[in-house]
């Protein structure tokens, strides 16, 4: 790994390049169609609401790839977790280990914060995510299955009668 590669909080001001990030991984999950978030929508929600929040890899001060997190609570454990929702490295910047050393940063978050797992979904096709998930002792849940009420559906359910 580059030495001088550095992993750091987003700062308020680029809303606009965690939006860029997600907009990447967006076409590379083949599904650009669906971000309808923009920049004031981000802003918003990681730094006035704190719903998230996001870290970047820099590698010579440019961002080579992100990685936005909340925390979930477990009702087994009895404490909350920290949950991946996005981790993008830039393709040309892959093989490199920086998307390993996120994982890392965002664990020893999970611990410094006494959180009682760390969880995340991979689209089955993208084996080389796999892969690096298998080597660091994270294991599938196989028996569950992922369920959402999009914001239709789901705005269709809450007001029916």
């Amino acid at each position: 790994m580059n030495t001088s590669f550095i992993i750091r909080p987003a700062k308020p001001g680029e809303a606009g390049l965690v939006l860029e990030f997600i907009k990447k991984l967006a076409v590379y999950e083949k599904c650009a169609d669906e971000v309808v978030a923009d920049e004031a929508t981000i802003y918003h929600s990681l730094f006035v609401e704190h719903s998230a929040e996001v870290v970047f890899a820099e590698e010579d001060g440019a961002v080579v790839g992100f990685a936005l997190f909340f925390h979930n609570f477990s009702t087994f454990v009895g404490r909350k977790g920290l949950y991946l929702e996005d981790l993008f490295i830039l393709p040309e910047k892959r093989g490199r280990g920086y998307g390993k050393a996120l994982l890392k940063y965002l664990a020893k978050i999970a611990v410094e914060r006494n959180c009682g797992r760390m969880e995340w979904i991979c689209l089955d096709w993208n084996k080389p995510a796999l892969t690096v998930y298998r080597s660091i002792g994270a294991v599938p849940m196989d028996e569950w299955t992922v369920q959402r009420l999009d914001e239709k559906a789901l705005r269709k359910f809450a007001l029916e009668d």
